[in-house]
């Protein structure tokens, strides 16, 4: 099993944590994973993208050029990143901020209000998290405990937004779960 994602969105909306989240939770289980962190010129309301690689075998590069799944958090990654999905592969879009119309044989594109549920759930910020729960829920390569885990690991110096987080990885997962009930 090889899975590469590209996480893309506006600095600031948690990209790279994102990535990291990914990368540690299939490190706990095991797994290889690489994370390859991209800012754009700006850090905060400039563009941002990583690249994640898990792997149950040795990974020759962090580089993902053609990506098995896509998390595209706005509109700007959308239009930068969609080529880079390959055939079949899973396109998870912020529909919030992002509008991916009609659908493709050759993609599976799976629109998700993920800012929106964000703010529902109280902070905006946590729309990356979201968006975990529910490439997480969709899948499944990697279990909720575990992600649960990395999530506090990773938010350890700010540990008051560490149940806000479990929150929307779990609504997310969730969603997923109702919205695709088996898929993989």
């Amino acid at each position: 099993m090889t899975e590469k994602i590209i996480c893309a969105g506006f600095g600031g909306q948690g990209i790279m944590a994102m990535g990291k989240v990914l990368a540690m939770s299939a490190l706990r289980e095991g797994k290889n994973a690489t994370w390859l962190p991209s800012y754009g010129a700006e850090v905060r309301g400039g563009t941002a993208h990583c690249m994640v690689v898990i792997s149950d075998g040795p990974i020759a590069s962090p580089m993902v050029e053609r990506a098995d799944s896509l998390i595209i958090m706005n509109d700007p990654s959308l239009k930068r990143f969609r080529t880079a999905l390959r055939p079949k592969g899973l396109l998870l879009v912020n529909e919030t901020l992002a509008q991916c119309a009609g659908t493709s044989r050759r993609l599976r594109v799976v629109n998700v209000p993920l800012t929106q549920m964000a703010r529902d759930l109280g902070l905006e910020k946590v729309a990356n998290t979201v968006a975990i729960g529910v490439y997480l829920g969709l899948k499944k390569i990697i279990a909720l405990p575990t992600m649960e885990q990395a999530i506090e690991e990773v938010l350890a110096h700010r540990p008051n937004l560490i149940a806000v987080n479990k929150k929307a990885l779990e609504e997310g997962f969730f969603f997923a779960q109702k919205a695709a009930p088996g898929a993989k």
